[in-house]
């Protein structure tokens, strides 16, 4: 994989633009594992989203703006993550509906889901709120034509390519599909998210 357009933003940060998460998956994992092994240099931060990763507080922009361009950067390359299990009662608003796109059962519609293991793509919307790749691209769903005024925290839901968790009450559009009582995020836990970038995460089905 030769990796994208880079550009220079402001003085000490860079942003690489990809063709879609596998690809930041795979950038971000081969930028890890070299910030780590020091051979970027200072790094302060490393940023990945759905199409682009950010570098920021670099050192010395020129030289690791030369590095990206000739990376190679592959999938079987990044080190897993550490796996988080999500205990789940599958008891969503948005099951059955989500259950009817998919043309199933409930009951099969929970063992769909409880069957991938899924990454955190990249981290966005909220603090804590990781967006989840691992489900096939055949059950994609659209977001809600009207988002919910409010949505509980712990609350499993699915938008389009993504499973997420949403870690506070808040506003959202995703289709509720289940629920948990992790505490995706607090700010007096080191570190503050229980999910970062990379983290692999498995659904596990739990009675109410």
């Amino acid at each position: 994989m030769t990796v994208g357009t880079v550009r220079r933003v402001g003085e000490r940060a860079l942003l690489v633009e990809l063709p879609g998460t596998a690809e930041v998956a795979a950038l971000y994992g081969w930028l890890s594992e070299r910030r780590e092994a020091g051979a970027l240099g200072t790094v302060e931060e490393l940023v990945p989203a759905a199409r682009t990763v950010l570098l920021d507080g670099v050192a010395d922009v020129d030289a690791v703006a030369a590095l990206l361009r000739t990376a190679r950067p592959t999938a079987a390359g990044a080190a897993p993550g550490p796996l988080v299990e999500v205990p789940t009662v599958y008891d969503g608003t948005d099951l059955a509906e989500v259950a009817a796109l998919w043309a199933v059962s409930e009951d099969a519609a929970v063992r769909i889901h409880t069957e991938p293991e899924y990454v955190v793509a990249f981290c966005g919307f909220a603090p804590g709120f990781g967006y989840l790749t691992g489900l096939p691209a055949r059950y994609e769903v659209p977001r809600r034509a009207t988002p919910r005024s409010s949505v509980p925290a712990g609350s499993v839901a699915l938008a389009g390519p993504y499973t997420g968790v949403y870690p506070h009450p808040s506003p959202g559009g995703w289709q509720l599909i289940g629920r948990t009582a992790l505490t995706l995020w607090d700010a007096d836990r080191v570190p503050p998210a229980l999910l970062a970038p990379g983290t692999r995460v498995r659904f596990t089905p739990e009675r109410a």
